[in-house]
């Protein structure tokens, strides 16, 4: 069966996402143990879930700017960055949270394998693309020849699975 790019643009398949109050949750876990900015906010959900769970900004700073409404969380500007850490109120939230940080279940269902191997294949795209943007002409043949026979590795990878699977 041919899997196209989908409506998601990966193949068919969806990036993991989290339901408002997941994230509301994660963030109340992460500012309990230090204050953060947005963006360490979202590199520490990423990096504890496994690469399972990447927020985007369109998750994260409104979630912010709902807990500073709601009392959660203030913000005080730190080196021209918003830093947001717990209110007593925001303290008192996070420890009625009764269930595993959502993180977990991000990190379990990304299958560390599986995300490093999606994180080796952007690596490899970002450097095949510096060798077409600025290598020489036998630096572009070269990696052209080193792709290839990558691609064929892999295929006689999964070849070979196939076969011990038949035995």
């Amino acid at each position: 069966m041919r899997r196209g790019p989908g409506r998601h643009g990966r193949g068919g398949r969806r990036r993991s996402r989290a339901s408002r109050g997941d994230t509301r949750n994660a963030v109340l876990l992460l500012l309990a143990e230090q204050p953060m900015h947005g963006y360490q906010v979202m590199q520490e959900l990423e990096d504890r879930s496994g690469g399972g769970w990447q927020p985007s900004p369109g998750s994260i700073y409104p979630t912010l700017a709902l807990m500073a409404d709601e009392g959660l969380v203030i913000s005080e500007a730190q080196g021209g960055k918003n830093v947001f850490s717990l209110t007593t109120l925001g303290t008192e939230a996070t420890q009625a949270i009764d269930e595993p940080p959502v993180w977990e279940r991000f990190a379990d269902e990304g299958g560390g394998g599986t995300m490093n191997l999606k994180r080796a294949m952007v690596q490899i795209a970002a450097a095949a693309k510096q060798v077409a943007m600025t290598g020489s002409d036998r630096q572009v043949e070269a990696a052209q020849t080193i792709l290839t026979d990558t691609r064929k590795a892999l295929y006689r990878l999964l070849a070979d699975d196939e076969e011990e699977d038949e035995q």
